[in-house]
């Protein structure tokens, strides 16, 4: 769904308050989760949107207004298909995607983010059985791939750096920081 469980949120919020990034591409916005969390915490971010389903850029008024700062900047497309210069950010969010993804595209799409030189990624997965498919008429909401939390662990520390993580009962979060 566009939406995330509240699962996590504070602890995410808690390690962006610490790093404190100048750029943030989320990946997979959906409502604008990350952003409406994060954006009132640290002024002067500059925020990208990857969204594949272009008809939540209206409905969920990703782009930044006068009176209203999400996105400053929206790219509706496949993020496997990105250019590698949207994943060069303080901080990349893969809030809710992975699971959207067949597990080689998710752990494939990671390994090109820190390639292209994230320094630092917030993923939540559901680590509970989640079964879903096509939402409001988008196909890609469909669960594809349902994640074990010790396969993302393993995952994450397979691309060097630190990783600092949180298991909820329903959601996993982790903060990957290049080394």
């Amino acid at each position: 769904m566009p939406t995330s469980d509240t699962e996590g949120k504070d602890w995410s919020l808690e390690r962006f308050r610490y790093h404190l990034p100048n750029t943030v591409t989320d990946v997979g916005p959906g409502e604008g989760t990350y952003a409406r969390l994060f954006r009132p915490e640290h002024e002067g971010v500059w925020w990208t949107a990857v969204e594949i389903h272009k008809p939540y850029v209206a409905k969920y008024k990703l782009r930044s207004t006068k009176t209203r700062r999400m996105y400053d900047e929206i790219h509706v497309e496949d993020a496997r298909q990105s250019e590698d210069h949207l994943f060069y950010r303080d901080l990349v969010i893969l809030g809710d995607v992975a699971e959207h993804l067949p597990r080689e595209d998710a752990v494939a799409l990671l390994e090109r983010i820190v390639a292209a030189g994230a320094w630092n990624i917030l993923v939540s997965v559901p680590i509970v059985e989640s079964v879903q498919g096509e939402v409001d008429g988008n196909p890609h909401e469909e669960h594809v791939h349902q994640w074990d939390a010790d396969d993302m662990d393993a995952v994450l520390a397979s691309l060097g750096g630190k990783v600092d993580s949180f298991r909820g009962t329903t959601l996993g979060c982790w903060w990957w920081t290049r080394g």
